[in-house]
């Protein structure tokens, strides 16, 4: 990546932030600019004072620069080298690759590389750039992460045509940066398969942030009727399974995902006890057939910014009180949000009036987050998006 430095000069006062190891620069604390920056490219950030505060990546939004570094050091291939094989080496302390080999690598600001997500599928790592230096950085990137020691992958591929900034649309493309690979990819979790699409599919095409929390559900399910919901390809639906469930039903309004997810059951001899229902949750929550166990409620994000965030609570609240109506007594609800807006105060709320709507006594037994392949940078909150509540319904 070509190298432009830039001198970014903060207001007075301005630079407690990243004294405080905050990986953002807000443009309102931008009092100067030496040189022409194009988006993307490397600037170095001094306070008011003139001192060294940081060196990060450019952009003409309200988050002016994503820190790489509070050091004054280089950006090259070295840097990207140490960064990627500081966290495989995070990885491996708690991922046994002999019975999951499907795991987030880099997780944004939660790996020190704000704007980056690499995930490993079996031999294919997964590239997701969410700032344009990220993009611009990508070939460099890609090539690190076959040198890395212990990671064993065979191709990288692009996926960021959906994550890049709307202004870079027509600049990006997806695709196979080095080598290439057959969809779907098949892959481990602690000994269970799947076919994962990462051309096609949602995301980088799995839900990997769900690994702990899905084998907390295989811990509850022997001899349980369970309904996953918007079960995408049926991860919590095939622990459920192989944890002795009788019965599971898979409830997605995609279609194409269901019949991924019935692939998924079949390729773990689960097709007897799986079903699969295209329905819409939000509006038909009444129409799913009896009552059940337990229930996942693991929407798609109802709030992507604060101005949802108040609606995003009144209908994560209608959503789970209606589903609190088709649960057996004593049964368990597995209740996710994954909006970055709704706090996890929020989200307690919600299931606080949900219980209220539907007249339910309910516990809460387990509060779960993200796994910690997803980890959270104590100074960026912000990294914390998975809610969770596993509930008992009276």
């Amino acid at each position: 990546m070509k190298t432009n430095w830039v001198e970014l000069i903060l207001k007075p006062g301005k630079e407690k932030s990243l004294q405080r190891f905050h990986p953002w620069v807000f443009s309102g604390a931008v009092s100067k600019t030496k040189g022409n920056p194009e988006e993307g490219d490397l600037v170095k950030v001094f306070a008011a004072d003139g001192r060294f505060l940081a060196t990060g990546h450019y952009q003409p939004d309200s988050i002016y620069v994503r820190i790489l570094s509070f050091e004054d050091i280089e950006i090259n291939r070295e840097f990207w080298f140490n960064r990627l094989n500081n966290a495989l080496q995070s990885r491996l302390t708690f991922i046994d690759c002999d019975n999951t080999n499907v795991f987030r690598l880099i997780h944004g600001e939660g790996d020190y590389l704000p704007g980056l997500i690499v995930d490993i599928y079996s031999d294919v790592a997964v590239i997701q750039a969410h700032s344009v230096g990220m993009y611009r950085a990508m070939p460099e990137i890609a090539e690190v992460l076959m040198t890395l020691p212990g990671l064993r992958i065979s191709s990288v591929y692009n996926k960021s045509t959906s994550t890049v900034p709307s202004r870079w649309k027509d600049k990006a493309s997806d695709g196979f940066l080095i080598g290439s690979s057959p969809m779907p990819v098949v892959v481990t979790e602690n000994g269970l398969k799947f076919n994962v699409n990462p051309v096609l599919g949602q995301k980088t095409g799995f839900f990997i942030d769900q690994r702990e929390n899905r084998a907390l559900l295989a811990t509850y399910a022997k001899g349980k009727r369970v309904a996953n919901l918007f079960s995408y390809t049926g991860g919590f639906s095939v622990y459920a399974m192989a944890a002795g469930a009788t019965e599971v039903f898979s409830v997605d309004a995609s279609q194409p995902a269901l019949e991924l997810a019935g692939e998924n059951a079949a390729l773990n001899d689960f097709s007897k006890q799986h079903v699969a229902l295209n329905m819409d949750i939000v509006r038909q929550t009444s129409e799913l057939p009896g009552t059940f166990d337990i229930m996942v409620v693991d929407p798609p994000a109802f709030a992507k910014h604060t101005g949802h965030r108040t609606n995003a609570i009144k209908a994560y609240a209608r959503l789970n009180a209606a589903v609190m109506e088709k649960m057996n007594p004593g049964g368990l609800m597995f209740t996710f949000s994954c909006s970055q807006a709704v706090s996890r105060d929020d989200f307690r709320s919600a299931i606080y009036s949900a219980a209220l709507q539907a007249g339910k006594q309910v516990r809460i037994l387990h509060m779960v987050t993200q796994g910690p392949d997803h980890p959270v940078n104590i100074f960026h909150p912000e990294g914390e998006y998975l809610k969770g509540l596993v509930v008992q319904v009276g």
